[in-house]
């Protein structure tokens, strides 16, 4: 996990040193984003002291233990889209002023200044999350509501190793597909029996499938083939704009993965509304998905999330 001053938060993860996932959470998806480096303190138990970037910091946490602290109230999944045309509201911070110090002011009196962070009456869980520095715990705190209970998760942070390096060259791209999510890429992974053991993705130049000759059988323009213990399944999409909104090849290209990685991209891809394929000329495989996210203030942002897969070797793909 990493904080950068004007960016945000990106989270990587990686797999069998072969997938790398990244997701971007950018400033303006939170209703207040604050980063100060020069407040960043190393912990005590730090043998010695780290040297700190002066425009982000890094750490790693146990992925699960995150995901099980944001849904400790059993909401965190529920959208909260249907707030976003409310009055931006904001955890109180601890140099602010109790409501009873600040008067009227237009407010009512004694009311908690957490009640102010939710909107309507839906049950949704909102966090507030604070890190110290190097060495200091990754602090949330978490609350369904603001008459209900407040929960502090501290999740103990470790030092950053080198993350897995799968550098796209776009110079090198062989096949670049852009389409819609929803019609096109996941209703035809559904369909793939849960017991492939690879995906193979093949793809021809727009130029070499038209010009199949009579009584050959046709090249293939974009299919994907799913491989397991008990068969095959194969999927072709046609040259269709309203289907591969994007589609660009330059040479002929089979690349086989395991459906175990693929499998991984899934969730992404159901909350996304469009994805962008694209195959390296040595297979190298980036996914990315276009992730619409509501503003606290109102209206929609766009968020991204990259897979990075390499593709299997030739003596294991066959």
């Amino acid at each position: 996990m990493r904080f950068t001053a004007d960016s945000g938060i990106t989270v990587t993860v990686e797999e069998a040193r072969t997938l790398l996932a990244t997701s971007y959470i950018y400033a303006d998806h939170f209703d207040e984003w604050a980063f100060d480096v020069d407040n960043l303190q190393a912990a005590p138990s730090q043998l010695s002291a780290p040297d700190i970037d002066r425009h982000a910091t890094s750490f790693e946490i146990p992925l699960n233990t995150l995901l099980e602290c944001l849904n400790i109230f059993g909401t965190a999944n529920m959208s909260s889209s249907s707030s976003t045309g409310s009055k931006h509201k904001r955890w109180r911070r601890a140099d602010d002023a109790s409501d009873d110090e600040r008067g009227d002011e237009g407010r009512r009196p004694n009311v908690n200044r957490i009640d102010q962070h939710f909107g309507g009456n839906e049950k949704r869980t909102s966090m507030r999350l604070t890190y110290a520095g190097p060495g200091h715990a990754l602090t949330l705190v978490l609350a369904e509501d603001s008459s209900g209970p407040t929960t502090t998760c501290e999740i103990s942070t470790f030092d950053s190793e080198p993350n897995l390096e799968l550098p796209f060259d776009a110079e090198q791209t062989a096949l670049k597909i852009i389409f819609k999510s929803s019609f096109w890429l996941r209703d035809a992974l559904s369909e793939l029996d849960p017991s492939c053991e690879k995906i193979t993705l093949i793809a021809n130049p727009v130029a070499d499938v038209q010009s199949a000759q009579r009584g050959v059988p046709a090249k293939p323009l974009f299919r994907i083939q799913g491989t397991g213990a008990f068969g095959s399944t194969e999927m072709d999409y046609p040259n269709d704009r309203e289907v591969l909104e994007t589609f660009e090849c330059s040479r002929s290209v089979i690349f086989s993965y395991r459906f175990a990685h693929i499998s991984r991209t899934l969730r992404a891809l159901q909350n996304s509304t469009k994805t962008s394929l694209r195959l390296e000329q040595e297979g190298l495989l980036s996914l990315q998905f276009l992730v619409p996210v509501p503003r606290p203030r109102g209206g929609m942002s766009d968020s991204f999330i990259e897979f990075r897969c390499l593709a299997l070797d030739d003596d294991v793909a066959q």
